[in-house]
């Protein structure tokens, strides 16, 4: 069972992280390693999705005025947003599970319960990662001082943000957000449309990922033999309410940035932690 203090210190490490480029997963999963903890574990990915639930509710509260006023304000507007989110989430669910089968099938097999949550704890893969999004984050913020060359986001750039999203999902370190906002500010995008759509995308990807880590729980703690799994949510209710508000004041920090020209020091962080973690591995190990 987990303590307060190790759930404190993982809400607050995803509570900051989450909403920033930088990959909240490898963070959390790092601190996970250091405590002694197993990231692979059905206990502990839960715990990692609820964390993600409170800092979802975070997103639809610091975004939920830009919403309405760019997205809401008409059906019109509405059905266009709405359009744009469903085609960025079907090219998602396309390359997301083909990644997860082709990775279990192929790359673990024969392996004893191949499943791509075990993935979650292999720090070098999560330090590749954490480079390949730095990369993409730099290259992005050396672009993002040009005048966006499109005003609104269209379907080919929902298409492509998908399927950026898409292979974010497998990887621990590929950050979601960073991923998605670079590829947006490479396409020409506006900045504050591409931070509102990013996280719309978040909002509406958590909810399927979280029913099917809990799925994975109760399956696990069937086949030990334990009946009760309640007591296993109550660390990441705890979780989800510290990370909402940790959440909240690092979407203030990500606007900043992100508006003042910044974005690409986000990219030298993600190098920074990659050493980090792979000095985490070493130590670990």
């Amino acid at each position: 069972m987990l303590s307060f203090f190790q759930i404190l210190i993982l809400a607050l490490i995803q509570g900051a992280c989450e909403l920033l480029p930088v990959s909240s997963s490898a963070h959390v999963i790092a601190a996970e390693k250091l405590m002694g903890l197993e990231p692979s574990s059905p206990e502990m990915t839960m715990l990692l999705v609820l964390l993600h639930t409170g800092t979802m509710f975070a997103v639809i509260v610091y975004f939920w005025k830009g919403w309405q006023r760019d997205y809401f304000a008409s059906r019109a507007q509405f059905q266009w947003f709405a359009r744009q989110v469903l085609l960025a989430t079907i090219c998602t669910g396309i390359v997301g599970y083909g990644l997860k089968i082709l990775i279990e099938k192929v790359f673990m097999r024969g392996a004893e319960h191949a499943e791509i949550e075990n993935l979650f704890s292999n720090l070098p893969l999560m330090a590749g990662a954490l480079t390949a999004v730095g990369i993409l984050i730099i290259i992005a913020g050396l672009r993002e001082d040009k005048a966006p060359r499109q005003t609104e986001i269209q379907p080919q750039h929902s298409f492509w943000i998908g399927v950026v999203q898409g292979l974010c999902l497998p990887f621990r370190g590929f950050s979601r957000s960073g991923a998605t906002i670079s590829t947006g500010l490479i396409l020409g995008l506006p900045k504050q449309q591409l931070e509102e759509f990013s996280f719309a995308l978040a909002v509406v990807l958590t909810p399927p990922v979280i029913a099917q880590e809990a799925h994975r729980l109760v399956k696990a703690h069937a086949l030990s033999g334990q009946n009760s799994v309640l007591h296993l949510f109550g660390p990441g209710l705890i979780g989800m309410v510290l990370s909402f508000v940790a959440g909240l004041l690092a979407l203030k920090l990500l606007s900043r940035w992100l508006e003042g020209g910044r974005w690409k020091f986000f990219g030298c962080y993600c190098l920074l932690a990659a050493a980090g973690v792979l000095a985490i591995h070493f130590k670990v190990k």
